[in-house]
């Protein structure tokens, strides 16, 4: 049977990613480690949020607010379950995972159907005032530290090591952002999908062709807050400690400038683009005076050069650069 060189570089990738507890905790420092942990949510962050923004064409700046109530909601499930059971048990922390994410895309159902109604600005102004109300509340509620932050949440450990090793499992992080990928691939590439970006180029247009843009921008809102909740899961489980000044509005912001950096309407831009804003700050850290101000600087200039996005609407594709470097061509190319 042929195989497709796409699908064989995704089985390449799977088995790379869930090897990664095996090789990277001997060879890769804790301070590499905990990048590569952030690099894995941030990904995760920037191709759910691309979905909404840039296929579906609405503008949401209240991801952290997702992103804060899949964390907490997974956090209190994992604290006070592993407290009920005597111990974190390893499916617990799927319950709690599946948990944060399905709350969050009740969130985000019943934000979003009233609300994508809006457009433009006004969309936006909801889902900013929503992400502010998320982190109120949370500042509010003492069986999560409140102000304080919680903290003592269990962590993911590695799956291929001793149990002594502390780190969290860079696997699992790994697997959490290819399964986000893959599926919002699958959505947005299947006849369905293609209403995505119908209700994007031209909402008018789409509603005369019998398209229900209303159902189509909910279900984009709700796939992405789940994957952003998923993603506030694998923070709290990572780092083992939360606080609300995590998930202010500067973090919806970052995660925005991911997808916008990358390229509306591609993944592997917000794949890149979330890998480049995650090492960057790091990278800098040794000019720590005007770290932000080059950082600042570095960001205007990739959008003066490259407003699009680094990579615009188009996806990298290893098969389609390999055909135009020995000059061959393929049907989907184009001239």
């Amino acid at each position: 049977m042929k195989r497709s060189p796409g699908a064989i570089a995704g089985v390449a990738v799977l088995l790379a990613v869930l090897s990664a507890d095996f090789y990277a905790a001997g060879l890769v420092n804790p301070y590499v480690y905990q990048i590569l942990l952030l690099c894995g949510v941030n990904i995760v962050l920037a191709v759910s949020l691309n979905l909404v923004n840039g296929f579906t064409g609405q503008f949401s700046i209240g991801h952290a607010g997702f992103m804060a109530l899949g964390g907490y909601v997974s956090a209190a499930v994992a604290y006070y379950g592993a407290r009920a059971l005597g111990g974190p048990h390893a499916w617990l922390f799927g319950v709690a995972l599946l948990a944060g994410a399905l709350v969050a895309a009740v969130a985000g159902f019943l934000v979003g159907l009233p609300s994508l109604r809006l457009r433009g600005d006004y969309l936006a102004i909801v889902t900013l005032g929503f992400g502010e109300i998320i982190r109120t509340l949370i500042l509010n509620v003492d069986a999560v530290g409140g102000a304080r932050g919680f903290s003592d949440i269990p962590i993911l450990r590695l799956l291929f090591s001793p149990q002594s090793e502390p780190r969290p499992s860079l696997s699992l992080v790994g697997a959490a952002a290819f399964l986000t990928v893959l599926v919002i691939y699958r959505m947005i590439r299947s006849p369905r999908g293609r209403a995505f970006i119908a209700v994007r180029e031209d909402e008018v247009a789409a509603e005369a062709l019998g398209i229900d843009t209303t159902r189509y921008k909910v279900t984009a809102f709700v796939v992405g807050a789940f994957f952003a909740g998923l993603a506030g899961g694998l923070f709290a489980h990572t780092q083992g400690y939360l606080n609300p000044s995590s998930f202010q509005f500067m973090k919806s912001i970052e995660i925005v400038i991911m997808v916008v950096l990358g390229g509306m309407g591609s993944l592997t831009g917000s794949i890149l683009a979330a890998v480049i804003l995650t090492v960057l700050p790091e990278v800098l850290r040794p000019v720590q005076e005007y770290r932000m101000v080059l950082y600042s600087a570095l960001l205007i200039v990739l959008m003066l050069a490259r407003p699009q996005g680094v990579f615009g609407p188009r996806e990298l594709s290893w098969p389609r650069a390999w055909r135009r470097r020995t000059g061959g061509t393929a049907a989907g190319d184009r001239p």
